[in-house]
Protein backbone atom coordinates (compact mmCIF):
# COMPACT_ATOMS: atom_id res chain seq x y z
CA UNK A 1 0.00 0.00 0.00
CA UNK A 2 1.19 3.48 -0.71
CA UNK A 3 1.97 5.75 2.31
CA UNK A 4 1.15 9.61 2.74
CA UNK A 5 3.85 11.80 1.95
CA UNK A 6 4.53 16.02 1.92
CA UNK A 7 0.98 18.07 1.54
CA UNK A 8 1.03 19.11 -2.29
CA UNK A 9 3.40 16.03 -3.15
CA UNK A 10 3.17 12.61 -4.21
CA UNK A 11 3.46 9.64 -1.72
CA UNK A 12 7.29 8.22 -0.92
CA UNK A 13 6.03 4.89 -2.07
CA UNK A 14 3.88 3.89 -4.63
CA UNK A 15 1.85 -0.10 -4.38
CA UNK A 16 3.68 -2.06 -7.27
CA UNK A 17 0.02 -3.06 -8.40
CA UNK A 18 -0.07 0.40 -9.99
CA UNK A 19 -0.52 -0.02 -13.88
CA UNK A 20 2.20 0.49 -16.51
CA UNK A 21 1.46 4.11 -18.00
CA UNK A 22 0.70 4.05 -21.93
CA UNK A 23 3.29 4.96 -24.33
CA UNK A 24 1.06 8.20 -25.28
CA UNK A 25 0.63 9.55 -21.64
CA UNK A 26 4.35 9.03 -21.16
CA UNK A 27 4.97 10.87 -24.68
CA UNK A 28 2.70 13.84 -23.36
CA UNK A 29 4.25 14.22 -20.10
CA UNK A 30 7.90 13.94 -22.50
CA UNK A 31 6.41 17.03 -24.60
CA UNK A 32 5.45 19.47 -21.66
CA UNK A 33 9.02 18.92 -19.82
CA UNK A 34 11.35 19.23 -23.34
CA UNK A 35 8.92 22.38 -23.22
CA UNK A 36 9.50 24.07 -19.71
CA UNK A 37 13.48 23.00 -20.38
CA UNK A 38 13.84 24.60 -23.51
CA UNK A 39 11.96 27.71 -22.41
CA UNK A 40 14.21 28.06 -19.38
CA UNK A 41 17.49 27.85 -22.04
CA UNK A 42 15.32 30.21 -24.41
CA UNK A 43 15.88 32.59 -21.53
CA UNK A 44 18.40 31.92 -20.51
CA UNK A 45 20.62 32.22 -24.05
CA UNK A 46 18.72 35.74 -24.36
CA UNK A 47 19.66 37.21 -21.96
CA UNK A 48 23.71 35.76 -22.49
CA UNK A 49 23.48 37.45 -25.95
CA UNK A 50 22.02 40.54 -24.74
CA UNK A 51 24.53 41.27 -22.10
CA UNK A 52 27.10 39.21 -22.73
CA UNK A 53 27.74 37.85 -26.09
CA UNK A 54 26.99 41.26 -27.78
CA UNK A 55 29.73 43.03 -25.65
CA UNK A 56 32.00 40.74 -27.24
CA UNK A 57 32.17 38.50 -23.30
CA UNK A 58 31.81 35.22 -25.64
CA UNK A 59 33.23 33.32 -22.30
CA UNK A 60 30.81 34.78 -19.85
CA UNK A 61 27.67 34.31 -22.48
CA UNK A 62 28.80 30.46 -22.74
CA UNK A 63 29.16 30.07 -19.00
CA UNK A 64 25.68 31.52 -18.51
CA UNK A 65 24.09 29.50 -20.91
CA UNK A 66 26.06 25.90 -20.14
CA UNK A 67 25.28 26.44 -16.30
CA UNK A 68 21.42 27.26 -17.35
CA UNK A 69 21.45 23.62 -18.92
CA UNK A 70 23.44 22.28 -16.22
CA UNK A 71 20.81 23.36 -12.81
CA UNK A 72 17.84 22.79 -14.90
CA UNK A 73 18.94 19.34 -15.09
CA UNK A 74 20.44 18.82 -12.03
CA UNK A 75 16.88 20.24 -10.79
CA UNK A 76 14.37 17.71 -12.84
CA UNK A 77 16.90 15.05 -11.44
CA UNK A 78 16.08 15.59 -7.74
CA UNK A 79 11.98 15.83 -8.24
CA UNK A 80 12.42 12.50 -10.58
CA UNK A 81 14.75 10.84 -7.60
CA UNK A 82 12.95 12.05 -4.55
CA UNK A 83 9.58 12.28 -5.65
CA UNK A 84 9.42 10.72 -8.67
CA UNK A 85 7.34 13.71 -10.79
CA UNK A 86 8.65 16.17 -12.98
CA UNK A 87 6.35 18.70 -14.20
CA UNK A 88 4.71 16.74 -17.25
CA UNK A 89 4.40 13.73 -15.19
CA UNK A 90 2.67 15.79 -12.16
CA UNK A 91 0.64 17.03 -15.22
CA UNK A 92 -0.76 13.97 -16.35
CA UNK A 93 -0.49 11.79 -13.41
CA UNK A 94 2.43 9.72 -13.38
CA UNK A 95 4.98 8.36 -11.42
CA UNK A 96 8.72 6.86 -11.98
CA UNK A 97 9.30 4.49 -8.80
CA UNK A 98 11.69 1.08 -8.61
CA UNK A 99 10.60 -1.98 -10.28
CA UNK A 100 11.00 -3.99 -7.45
CA UNK A 101 9.58 -2.49 -3.95
CA UNK A 102 7.59 1.14 -5.69
CA UNK A 103 10.00 3.41 -3.79
CA UNK A 104 11.63 6.78 -5.35
CA UNK A 105 14.95 5.30 -7.39
CA UNK A 106 17.41 8.27 -5.96
CA UNK A 107 19.35 10.95 -7.41
CA UNK A 108 22.09 9.11 -9.25
CA UNK A 109 19.75 6.75 -11.26
CA UNK A 110 17.38 10.15 -11.76
CA UNK A 111 20.53 12.06 -12.98
CA UNK A 112 21.63 8.52 -15.50
CA UNK A 113 17.74 9.01 -16.61
CA UNK A 114 17.80 12.65 -17.37
CA UNK A 115 21.31 12.22 -18.95
CA UNK A 116 20.17 9.30 -21.16
CA UNK A 117 17.18 11.68 -22.45
CA UNK A 118 18.96 14.80 -22.93
CA UNK A 119 21.35 12.84 -25.32
CA UNK A 120 19.27 10.67 -26.98
CA UNK A 121 16.88 13.81 -27.54
CA UNK A 122 18.17 16.48 -29.76
CA UNK A 123 21.77 15.30 -31.23
CA UNK A 124 19.93 12.07 -32.79
CA UNK A 125 16.73 14.43 -34.21
CA UNK A 126 14.54 11.88 -32.66
CA UNK A 127 15.82 8.95 -33.52
CA UNK A 128 17.14 8.14 -30.14
CA UNK A 129 13.77 8.35 -28.54
CA UNK A 130 12.19 6.44 -31.60
CA UNK A 131 14.71 4.25 -29.94
CA UNK A 132 13.69 4.15 -26.31
CA UNK A 133 9.83 3.58 -27.50
CA UNK A 134 10.60 0.72 -29.37
CA UNK A 135 12.39 -1.34 -26.57
CA UNK A 136 9.48 0.28 -24.24
CA UNK A 137 6.86 -1.51 -26.64
CA UNK A 138 9.36 -4.62 -26.90
CA UNK A 139 9.07 -5.22 -23.30
CA UNK A 140 9.07 -9.30 -22.54
CA UNK A 141 7.59 -8.39 -18.93
CA UNK A 142 4.63 -6.44 -20.01
CA UNK A 143 5.85 -3.38 -18.24
CA UNK A 144 6.82 -1.01 -20.91
CA UNK A 145 10.44 -0.48 -19.72
CA UNK A 146 12.76 1.25 -22.32
CA UNK A 147 16.41 1.39 -22.26
CA UNK A 148 16.95 4.51 -20.17
CA UNK A 149 13.97 2.87 -17.57
CA UNK A 150 16.36 -0.36 -17.38
CA UNK A 151 19.54 1.75 -17.05
CA UNK A 152 17.65 3.34 -13.63
CA UNK A 153 16.08 0.15 -12.70
CA UNK A 154 12.92 2.22 -12.86
CA UNK A 155 9.31 1.90 -13.92
CA UNK A 156 6.92 4.71 -14.77
CA UNK A 157 3.15 3.83 -13.26
CA UNK A 158 -0.20 5.63 -13.54
CA UNK A 159 -1.45 6.80 -10.14
CA UNK A 160 -4.43 8.05 -11.42
CA UNK A 161 -7.60 7.19 -9.11
CA UNK A 162 -9.69 4.48 -10.66
CA UNK A 163 -13.31 5.61 -11.12
CA UNK A 164 -15.84 4.52 -9.07
CA UNK A 165 -18.36 2.63 -10.85
CA UNK A 166 -22.25 2.08 -8.67
CA UNK A 167 -22.91 -1.30 -8.30
CA UNK A 168 -25.93 -2.44 -10.08
CA UNK A 169 -29.10 -3.78 -8.43
CA UNK A 170 -29.31 -7.69 -9.80
CA UNK A 171 -33.03 -7.95 -9.14
CA UNK A 172 -35.14 -7.03 -11.97
CA UNK A 173 -36.82 -3.50 -11.74
CA UNK A 174 -41.02 -3.53 -11.66
CA UNK A 175 -42.76 -1.87 -14.60
CA UNK A 176 -45.33 0.69 -13.20
CA UNK A 177 -47.89 1.25 -16.14
CA UNK A 178 -49.33 5.15 -15.23
CA UNK A 179 -51.62 5.35 -17.59
CA UNK A 180 -53.48 2.45 -16.87
CA UNK A 181 -53.49 3.49 -13.15
CA UNK A 182 -54.92 7.15 -14.30
CA UNK A 183 -57.80 4.79 -16.40
CA UNK A 184 -58.90 2.57 -13.46
CA UNK A 185 -62.08 3.41 -11.19
CA UNK A 186 -60.80 4.18 -7.70
CA UNK A 187 -62.45 1.68 -5.72
CA UNK A 188 -65.23 2.91 -2.74
CA UNK A 189 -64.37 3.10 0.57
CA UNK A 190 -65.40 0.66 2.78
CA UNK A 191 -68.10 1.69 5.68
CA UNK A 192 -67.77 0.08 8.71
CA UNK A 193 -71.80 0.08 9.97
CA UNK A 194 -70.25 0.28 13.66
CA UNK A 195 -68.72 3.52 13.18
CA UNK A 196 -70.81 6.72 12.86
CA UNK A 197 -70.57 8.55 9.60
CA UNK A 198 -68.61 11.58 10.76
CA UNK A 199 -70.71 14.81 9.87
CA UNK A 200 -69.08 18.19 8.90
CA UNK A 201 -70.10 21.09 11.13
CA UNK A 202 -70.18 24.28 9.74
CA UNK A 203 -67.28 26.29 10.09
CA UNK A 204 -67.92 30.25 10.88
CA UNK A 205 -65.89 32.54 9.45
CA UNK A 206 -62.96 33.90 11.55
CA UNK A 207 -62.77 37.19 12.91
CA UNK A 208 -61.04 40.02 10.53
CA UNK A 209 -57.87 40.64 11.93
CA UNK A 210 -57.47 43.71 9.79
CA UNK A 211 -58.67 47.05 10.90
CA UNK A 212 -62.62 48.01 11.28
CA UNK A 213 -64.01 48.73 7.87
CA UNK A 214 -64.30 52.80 7.50
CA UNK A 215 -67.82 53.50 7.46
CA UNK A 216 -69.12 55.48 4.49
CA UNK A 217 -70.41 59.07 5.22
CA UNK A 218 -73.81 60.47 4.51
CA UNK A 219 -74.75 61.84 1.48
CA UNK A 220 -75.06 65.75 1.52
CA UNK A 221 -78.44 67.16 0.52
CA UNK A 222 -79.32 69.30 -2.27
CA UNK A 223 -78.49 72.61 -0.64
CA UNK A 224 -75.01 71.58 0.90
CA UNK A 225 -73.83 70.02 -2.86
CA UNK A 226 -74.72 73.50 -4.26
CA UNK A 227 -72.93 75.11 -1.61
CA UNK A 228 -69.72 72.78 -2.09
CA UNK A 229 -69.55 73.10 -5.73
CA UNK A 230 -67.22 76.57 -6.79
CA UNK A 231 -68.11 78.99 -9.07
CA UNK A 232 -67.27 78.36 -12.35
CA UNK A 233 -64.66 80.98 -13.64
CA UNK A 234 -64.53 83.36 -16.31
CA UNK A 235 -62.78 82.53 -19.33
CA UNK A 236 -59.91 84.46 -19.99
CA UNK A 237 -59.22 85.19 -23.70
CA UNK A 238 -55.82 84.33 -25.44
CA UNK A 239 -53.06 87.06 -25.16
CA UNK A 240 -52.37 88.25 -28.22
CA UNK A 241 -49.18 88.11 -29.52
CA UNK A 242 -46.58 90.57 -29.63
CA UNK A 243 -45.51 92.02 -33.24
CA UNK A 244 -41.86 90.82 -34.18
CA UNK A 245 -39.64 93.95 -34.02
CA UNK A 246 -37.24 94.01 -36.74
CA UNK A 247 -33.34 93.50 -35.81
CA UNK A 248 -31.02 96.60 -36.42
CA UNK A 249 -29.27 96.48 -39.39
CA UNK A 250 -25.66 95.71 -38.64
CA UNK A 251 -22.97 98.60 -38.44
CA UNK A 252 -20.94 99.11 -42.44
CA UNK A 253 -17.50 99.77 -40.86
CA UNK A 254 -16.08 102.85 -42.27
CA UNK A 255 -13.95 102.74 -45.12
CA UNK A 256 -10.22 103.12 -44.75
CA UNK A 257 -8.95 105.91 -46.35
CA UNK A 258 -6.82 105.18 -49.53
CA UNK A 259 -3.16 106.37 -48.33
CA UNK A 260 -1.90 109.26 -49.95
CA UNK A 261 0.89 108.97 -52.51
CA UNK A 262 4.42 109.69 -51.35
CA UNK A 263 7.07 110.55 -53.37
CA UNK A 264 9.84 107.94 -54.73
CA UNK A 265 12.29 107.42 -52.11
CA UNK A 266 15.32 105.35 -51.92
CA UNK A 267 14.68 102.35 -50.47
CA UNK A 268 16.24 102.45 -46.25
CA UNK A 269 18.88 99.56 -45.25
CA UNK A 270 18.44 98.71 -41.63
CA UNK A 271 21.15 99.38 -39.46
CA UNK A 272 22.93 96.55 -37.88
CA UNK A 273 21.23 97.50 -34.61
CA UNK A 274 18.49 97.24 -36.51
CA UNK A 275 19.28 93.72 -37.57
CA UNK A 276 20.67 92.60 -34.11
CA UNK A 277 17.44 91.83 -31.95
CA UNK A 278 18.17 90.47 -28.27
CA UNK A 279 16.86 86.97 -29.95
CA UNK A 280 18.70 87.52 -32.93
CA UNK A 281 22.45 85.08 -33.06
CA UNK A 282 25.05 85.73 -35.60
CA UNK A 283 26.01 82.52 -37.47
CA UNK A 284 29.03 81.21 -36.11
CA UNK A 285 32.59 82.18 -38.24
CA UNK A 286 33.40 79.15 -40.33
CA UNK A 287 37.33 78.53 -40.47
CA UNK A 288 39.18 78.64 -43.25
CA UNK A 289 40.32 75.18 -43.60
CA UNK A 290 36.27 73.70 -43.11
CA UNK A 291 35.54 74.01 -46.45
CA UNK A 292 37.77 70.71 -47.22
CA UNK A 293 35.67 67.90 -47.58
CA UNK A 294 36.30 64.09 -47.32
CA UNK A 295 35.06 61.11 -48.77
CA UNK A 296 35.49 57.61 -47.41
CA UNK A 297 34.41 54.52 -49.12
CA UNK A 298 33.99 50.77 -47.39
CA UNK A 299 35.04 47.36 -49.26
CA UNK A 300 30.89 46.47 -48.89
CA UNK A 301 30.89 49.69 -51.46
CA UNK A 302 29.47 52.19 -49.27
CA UNK A 303 30.41 55.72 -49.70
CA UNK A 304 29.84 59.31 -48.51
CA UNK A 305 30.93 62.63 -47.50
CA UNK A 306 32.20 62.95 -43.96
CA UNK A 307 29.62 65.89 -42.60
CA UNK A 308 30.10 64.47 -38.77
CA UNK A 309 30.88 62.71 -36.36
CA UNK A 310 30.60 58.94 -37.74
CA UNK A 311 30.05 55.50 -35.92
CA UNK A 312 31.25 52.53 -37.47
CA UNK A 313 30.57 48.76 -35.62
CA UNK A 314 27.87 45.65 -35.68
CA UNK A 315 25.41 47.79 -34.72
CA UNK A 316 26.71 51.25 -33.50
CA UNK A 317 25.27 53.37 -30.94
CA UNK A 318 25.72 56.80 -29.63
CA UNK A 319 26.79 57.29 -26.28
CA UNK A 320 24.05 59.96 -24.08
CA UNK A 321 23.66 63.13 -25.96
CA UNK A 322 26.25 62.43 -28.38
CA UNK A 323 25.97 64.43 -31.89
CA UNK A 324 26.04 61.55 -34.19
CA UNK A 325 25.95 62.36 -38.02
CA UNK A 326 26.44 59.15 -39.47
CA UNK A 327 25.91 55.49 -38.07
CA UNK A 328 27.71 52.92 -40.28
CA UNK A 329 26.32 49.19 -39.21
CA UNK A 330 28.89 46.57 -41.20
CA UNK A 331 28.32 42.69 -41.56
CA UNK A 332 31.40 40.68 -39.87
CA UNK A 333 32.15 37.30 -41.08
CA UNK A 334 34.69 36.65 -38.26
CA UNK A 335 32.97 38.78 -35.02
CA UNK A 336 35.76 40.50 -35.17
CA UNK A 337 34.28 43.58 -35.53
CA UNK A 338 33.03 45.08 -32.35
CA UNK A 339 29.57 46.24 -31.70
CA UNK A 340 30.60 50.46 -31.60
CA UNK A 341 34.00 49.59 -33.12
CA UNK A 342 35.40 52.95 -33.88
CA UNK A 343 34.90 56.67 -34.63
CA UNK A 344 36.01 59.43 -37.45
CA UNK A 345 35.10 63.20 -38.41
CA UNK A 346 36.66 66.58 -40.01
CA UNK A 347 37.57 68.67 -36.98
CA UNK A 348 37.45 72.98 -37.45
CA UNK A 349 40.62 72.72 -39.33
CA UNK A 350 39.18 70.74 -41.41
CA UNK A 351 41.63 67.34 -41.00
CA UNK A 352 40.03 64.20 -41.15
CA UNK A 353 40.43 62.10 -37.48
CA UNK A 354 39.84 58.52 -36.63
CA UNK A 355 40.01 57.21 -33.14
CA UNK A 356 39.52 53.38 -31.88
CA UNK A 357 36.73 53.08 -29.48
CA UNK A 358 38.10 50.33 -27.16
CA UNK A 359 37.28 47.42 -29.55
CA UNK A 360 38.16 44.13 -28.81
CA UNK A 361 40.26 43.65 -32.41
CA UNK A 362 41.50 47.25 -32.67
CA UNK A 363 42.01 49.43 -35.77
CA UNK A 364 44.78 49.79 -38.25
CA UNK A 365 45.75 52.66 -40.54
CA UNK A 366 47.78 51.69 -43.54
CA UNK A 367 49.54 54.41 -44.68
CA UNK A 368 51.70 53.66 -48.14
CA UNK A 369 52.34 49.96 -47.54
CA UNK A 370 53.00 50.60 -43.96
CA UNK A 371 50.48 49.56 -41.03
CA UNK A 372 50.19 51.34 -37.34
CA UNK A 373 48.01 50.33 -34.71
CA UNK A 374 46.04 52.58 -33.09
CA UNK A 375 45.83 53.39 -29.58
CA UNK A 376 41.90 53.40 -28.14
CA UNK A 377 41.02 56.62 -27.29
CA UNK A 378 43.45 58.61 -28.96
CA UNK A 379 42.49 60.03 -32.50
CA UNK A 380 45.00 60.12 -35.27
CA UNK A 381 44.96 62.37 -38.24
CA UNK A 382 44.15 61.08 -41.64
CA UNK A 383 45.59 62.12 -44.84
CA UNK A 384 44.51 61.13 -48.80
CA UNK A 385 44.74 57.91 -49.73
CA UNK A 386 45.09 56.22 -46.51
CA UNK A 387 43.22 53.11 -45.70
CA UNK A 388 41.71 52.29 -41.95
CA UNK A 389 41.35 48.25 -40.84
CA UNK A 390 38.31 48.00 -38.56
CA UNK A 391 38.10 44.16 -37.59
CA UNK A 392 38.18 42.78 -41.13
CA UNK A 393 36.59 45.62 -42.84
CA UNK A 394 38.71 47.90 -44.64
CA UNK A 395 37.81 51.77 -45.34
CA UNK A 396 39.40 54.03 -47.90
CA UNK A 397 40.14 57.98 -47.39
CA UNK A 398 40.16 60.41 -50.63
CA UNK A 399 39.54 64.45 -50.76
CA UNK A 400 36.36 65.02 -52.44
CA UNK A 401 36.84 67.48 -55.31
Amino acid sequence: MSTPGAPGLPPARVDTTYPAAELDRRFYAFVIDRLVAWGIFAGAAYLAWRFFLDDDRVLAGVGVIVGTVVLVSVLFAVLLGVAGVSPGKALVGLRVVRFDDGRPIGFSKALVRTAVLGMFTLPTVGLGLATLAWTAVMDPGGRRRGGHDRMSDAVVVDVRPAPVTEAEDPRPRAIVNLTAMRLMPTPPAATDPAVPARVDRPVSPPPPSGPAPAVPAPHPTPAQASAQVPAPRPAVPPAAPAPAVPAPPAAVPPRAAAPAPTPAATPQVPTPSALDGPTTRRPDPVPSGATTRWRVTFDTGETFVVEGLALVGRRPEPRANEPVKHLVPLRSSDMSLSKTHAQFQVVPDGALVVMDRGSTNGSVVIRQGVSKSLTAGRPSTLIDGDTVRFGDRTMTVAKDA
